[in-house]
């Protein structure tokens, strides 16, 4: 653990001091799996507390009634917790990702695709820009949704490891630019019509007609992807690596960390060989999606990119069939699959390493399930929402104000698109009779949403994370993680919120116009465009 590096007060810096005692009040935390139970518990005795009290003045916009708090004590709630334990496990949304995902990188990592791969990015790219180079992948992979959880941060254990640098500053460098730039993207995802949805729902309370362009952010979520990858950059190389010098990985684990040393002409030829097999997939899907003159995989008004389309709910068993297949072409190549028992032995040794994963997805589902239930969430969002509309501040302040809420909401409540369900309701329409555009306030909504989402332990993924990072350092807790992860999540709460407050002061488009020349900040009656 980090703790246990020698330390000299008079040479150490301010920050890794600070970050030391954040270190050593997370380490003294239970394991992940307890932290679970005991959130459960406390979720149970909340709801039963709250249940017989009235919230009248608390409406919830999903259901347009009154807040109600649901007791996850009595006896029929009880029982429904017991009969759909096992679904409630099974069904667990993160847990399907890194399982199927992970049985097609598991063969490309056995037979050595993977390796051969980063030496040849190694042997092409900058030692000094493997940071950025790693966060824009990072950033890229939002398009693919949930995925760069199981590709990317792995991912970037082993690169840094390859290039000689520190294999847990690549895990936090790719987690930094995965879950804290989660909105950030130079591409579209399925997470712009999904908020974009909410929106102009909300705004329609005010406006009926009122229309909000699925890409209204893109502008300013493609200008935040710059600010990510710098900031990430210096946080990683100035921050986080000085803090891991001393740090030793585990000296089990030298399989796992391929080698300097140039390919040899055999494993160029399967190199080349399996990317082919990637490109001909690829071209394969861009025909299935391009030639039908109505694609399957398009969703019902046309689309490839919006979460329901079925080419975005069939992401991960095209990540796992796009590792799978070059993994197997590149192994019988390389003379590394001799037969179809070397693949089986590959994803069994992959699933292998996920029994401590397993644990935690099952406490952490339980739990997630009984918060939802509750209804303790909504209560949490509506009423800090409420508050924060009763105090009449200036409309910048209260644009802060709605970050800050964000990133205290989200704390608890993961999903980017339930918090906004509930959130968007109450800030739309409020901030639209104070002359402030919808676009606006989801663009603080997104940046509030995405900076915290690294630090808090209830995250889906977090435990994932934790599991990676112990492949490398066996002793990493969740108060280790947390303190490599506070100098991003911070340092980008701080500079996202300055750039949308520049941006906003400059009058730049925020992304594509419902209506041309509408610049995304000040709302403007239909009546009077």
């Amino acid at each position: 653990m980090l703790e246990n590096v020698p330390l000299n007060n008079q040479r150490r810096r301010w920050i890794d001091r600070f970050l030391d005692a954040i270190q050593w009040a997370g380490n003294k935390l239970p394991d992940p799996a307890l932290i679970f139970v005991w959130a459960l518990v406390i979720v149970w005795i909340l709801s039963a507390v709250l249940a017989p009290v009235e919230f009248a003045g608390y409406q919830d916009p999903r259901t347009k009634q009154p807040i109600q708090i649901h007791n996850q004590l009595s006896g029929t709630a009880l029982t429904k917790f017991l009969v759909n334990m096992v679904d409630t496990f099974v069904r667990f949304p993160p847990l399907g990702v890194v399982l199927v995902a992970l049985l097609g990188v598991g063969v490309a990592e056995h037979t050595g695709f993977i390796h051969a791969l980063i030496k040849a990015l190694l042997s092409i790219t900058p030692r000094t820009l493997l940071t950025p180079m790693l966060l824009l992948v990072a950033i890229m992979s939002h398009s693919a949704g949930d995925t760069g959880y199981v590709l990317v941060i792995p991912l970037g254990g082993l690169i840094f490891a390859a290039a000689g640098r520190h294999p847990l500053a690549g895990i936090v460098c790719a987690f930094a630019g995965v879950s804290g730039g989660f909105s950030a993207n130079f591409l579209p995802s399925g997470l712009d019509p999904l908020l974009q949805g909410f929106t102009q729902s909300a705004a329609q309370i005010i406006e009926p007609g009122r229309q909000v362009n699925p890409l209204c952010n893109y502008w300013f979520m493609s200008a935040s992807s710059v600010l990510i990858i710098l900031v990430g950059w210096y946080i990683t190389d100035r921050v986080i690596e000085p803090r891991l010098r001393h740090v030793a990985t585990n000296s089990t684990n030298p399989e796992q960390t391929p080698t300097l040393g140039a390919l040899q002409a055999r494993e160029i030829f399967a190199l080349y060989a399996a990317l082919a097999t990637v490109l001909a997939g690829a071209l394969a899907l861009l025909l299935a999606c391009l030639l039908p003159e109505k694609s399957p995989l398009a969703s019902p008004k046309g689309s490839f990119s919006e979460h329901d389309a079925p080419l975005m709910k069939a992401i991960v068993p095209l990540i796992f069939l796009f590792f799978l297949v070059p993994g197997i072409v590149y192994g019988m190549l390389a003379g590394t699959v001799r037969s179809h028992r070397d693949v089986i032995q590959a994803m069994t040794k992959s699933m292998q390493t996920m029994g401590y994963y397993l644990v935690l997805a099952f406490f952490a589902a339980q739990f997630t399930y009984a918060f939802a239930e509750s209804n303790l969430g909504a209560l949490l969002a509506i009423s800090g929402a409420q508050f924060l509309s009763t105090l009449g501040l200036p409309n910048h302040v209260t644009i802060l104000g709605i970050i800050l809420l964000s990133t205290l909401v989200n704390l608890l409540i993961g999903s980017a698109s339930a918090k906004w369900a509930i959130l968007s309701p109450i800030f739309v329409p409020m901030l639209m009779q104070l002359g402030v555009a919808p676009e606006l306030t989801q663009a603080a909504y997104r940046i509030g949403d995405s900076s915290t989402n690294i630090i808090t332990p209830l995250l889906p993924y977090f435990p994932l994370i934790v599991a990676y990072a112990q492949r490398y350092v066996k002793d990493t807790g969740v108060g280790t993680l947390i303190s490599l992860m506070l100098p991003f999540s911070f340092t980008f709460l701080v500079t996202w919120t300055t750039l949308l407050m520049i941006w906003w002061y400059l009058g730049l488009p925020l992304g594509l116009p419902t209506v041309w020349g509408l610049q995304g900040y000040t709302y403007v009656p239909a009546a009077n465009p």
